[in-house]
């Protein structure tokens, strides 16, 4: 064990020179416009779309420097190996192969390898502290981050009421993959199934990551693109140097270990400074962020959504680069002043007082279409001053399938120099009705603002038949011919428009026929009202085939759709004529 431990020691002294050589074939692939600036990947005056990489409290400031050995990672026969990290637990592995395989479901333009979410787990946690999970994958212990007040790390208030990581007063990254609160609640995923969505659960840690790397359509086969969304986890240069290093080590292949029995790494990025730690949750002791006290309270561990992610919990300040976690900038709502780190200097972030409504109008939509209003908030002082480089984060609530371009729920932007933050493009779903857009500041407590949003079901306004042959049969008989019609609305086809198709006693008695033609039932039995009819993407319904009873006359089939359509079809019931 000595010996180990000086190897470990001497290996961890040249963490940041080796990870540049590691990893610089890769990274010279990296955007011009990736850096490790509180602004991550956007130009200055930029209007960032659905993409968390714009969302630099998503992240704390500290994760692991330890890098792989030179071994390969399928080699077991060497006694350092689960000293040095080569064997992932056996419950972390499967979910991080689980996640892949439902990301590959729900976002096949993504392509996240199982060995990226690997890769940031051993970083953020050592796989969950060597795998210390139950069966279901929850932490033995909650593993909590560094209390985020601005003493060394990044200073963000308090947004779940002490949750997730037990803390009322400031936010801590939480779970074996590190997320901050606020972000576990935009980004949480069940994934194991259990009807909730735990931080502290790897199944759905794991997951969540995984949805927060591809978000904004990224495709990670495409090097810049992996690069930037490991940035979004964190905006450090050796952040992503690490993680890199670590990805084409677990490319090589691996083997799982026991549960319990993975390796802990021991050089996190920044030792724990919090100066000031809550009677309630006391910061953690040793140097990593992944065993808090057991004696820590909060529901971190075993509330359901409770505890909002960090997708790069525990990134950056100081360890293998120095200042790992972004320099202070106004787009950096949290990060503390260099010269006096006790005392914050002010950012933009910090002189937020309200948000205002910058011209937003009505918001409706039919259903499947896209907005035509865009959603518009402007980031103001107590006196009515714009404030721009505030990161505004909008999200989608209430019962509804709408989402933003690109598939998401929520959407981080930056103001612009006016202040404001323009969302992305909002697009209806099939669920009509009433939902609400939240408008938030990202790492400030303000009042949130609020946009309210209908979506309305797709109308037609004419309805003709397709063919005009008789709809004529015998007594007892079947119609020979199916009713089919197109509905159009203001010329064009109306696509998903709901239909009702009666048989009714009159043109002046719309109450249903009990005799004459009628449709049948599945129990056989006869059926003259249709509804819940919906036409097809060209506005054609084709109605199922017509029967008669035993009572010869002529009869009326009413059609009519959502926005007043309606179209009268006769049918006859006569014996053909000699």
């Amino acid at each position: 064990m000595t010996a180990h431990l000086g190897r470990r020691i001497a290996k961890g002294a040249a963490t940041t020179a080796v990870a540049a050589l590691a990893v610089a074939a890769l990274s010279a692939s990296q955007a011009p416009g990736v850096t490790d600036t509180p602004q991550g990947r956007e130009s200055a005056g930029s209007q960032a779309s659905p993409d968390p990489s714009a969302d630099d409290t998503a992240t704390d400031p500290r994760y692991y420097t330890d890098l792989p050995p030179l071994d390969s990672p399928t080699d077991d026969s060497s006694g350092d190996e689960e000293e040095s990290g080569a064997g992932i637990p056996a419950t972390v592995l499967d979910a991080y192969k689980k996640a892949e395989a439902a990301l590959r479901e729900a976002r096949p333009g993504c392509n996240l390898p199982w060995q990226l979410l690997a890769a940031i787990g051993h970083v953020e946690s050592g796989h969950a502290s060597g795998g210390r999970v139950t069966a279901d994958g929850t932490t033995r212990s909650p593993i909590l981050g560094p209390v985020l007040n601005g003493v060394g790390f990044a200073r963000i208030t308090d947004t779940d009421d002490g949750a997730y990581d037990g803390d009322e007063v400031h936010d801590r990254a939480v779970g074996p993959m590190q997320f901050i609160p606020s972000t576990w609640a935009s980004w949480g995923q069940d994934g194991n199934g259990d009807g909730e969505k735990n931080p502290n659960n790897i199944y759905d840690a794991a997951l969540a990551a995984g949805h927060y790397l591809c978000a904004g359509d990224r495709d990670l086969s495409v090097q810049q693109q992996l690069n930037a969304a490991i940035l979004s986890y964190n905006h450090s240069q050796d952040y992503l140097n690490t993680v890199l290093t670590w990805l084409e080590y677990y490319r090589k292949g691996t083997h799982e270990v026991p549960d319990g029995t993975g390796s802990v790494p021991s050089h996190p990025s920044d030792p724990v400074t919090d100066a000031s730690p809550t009677p309630t949750t006391p910061a953690p002791t040793s140097p990593a962020p992944t065993t808090p006290a057991p004696s820590t309270p909060g529901k971190g561990g075993s509330e359901p959504g409770t505890t909002p992610p960090s997708t790069g919990g525990s990134g950056g300040s100081g360890g293998s680069g120095g200042s790992g976690s972004p320099s202070p900038g106004p787009a950096d709502p949290g990060t503390p002043g260099p010269s006096d780190p006790a005392s914050p200097s002010p950012t933009p972030t910090d002189t937020v007082h309200h948000l205002e409504n910058a011209g937003t109008g009505k918001l409706t939509a039919t259903a499947g279409d896209t907005f035509a209003g865009k959603i518009v908030a402007r980031a103001e002082t107590e006196k009515g001053e714009a404030v721009a480089k505030v990161r505004v984060r909008f999200t989608i609530t209430g019962d509804t399938d709408a989402v933003f371009a690109g598939g998401e729920t929520v959407a981080t932007v930056v103001t612009s120099a006016a202040g404001t933050a323009t969302a992305p493009a909002l697009k209806a779903g099939e669920k009509t009705g009433d939902f609400t857009v939240r408008a938030t500041v990202v790492g400030r407590s303000v009042p949130a603002l609020e946009f309210a949003a209908t979506v309305t079901a797709p109308e037609a306004d004419a309805l003709v038949r397709t063919g005009d042959a008789e709809l004529i049969c015998a007594p007892g008989a079947e119609f020979a011919e199916q009713v089919e019609v197109r509905a159009t609305y203001k010329g064009a086809a109306a696509d998903g428009v709901a239909a009702t198709a009666t048989l009714v006693r009159s043109a002046d008695d719309a109450t249903e026929n009990d005799k004459g033609p009628y449709f049948e039932g599945a129990d056989g039995k006869a059926v003259r009202t249709l509804s819940g009819l919906r036409t097809d993407a060209d506005g054609l319904l084709k109605l199922p085939k017509l029967h008669a009873d035993d009572t010869a006359g002529t009869y009326l089939l009413r059609i009519t759709t959502t926005g007043g359509a309606t179209l009268t079809v006769e049918l006859k019931v006569a014996e053909p004529a000699a």
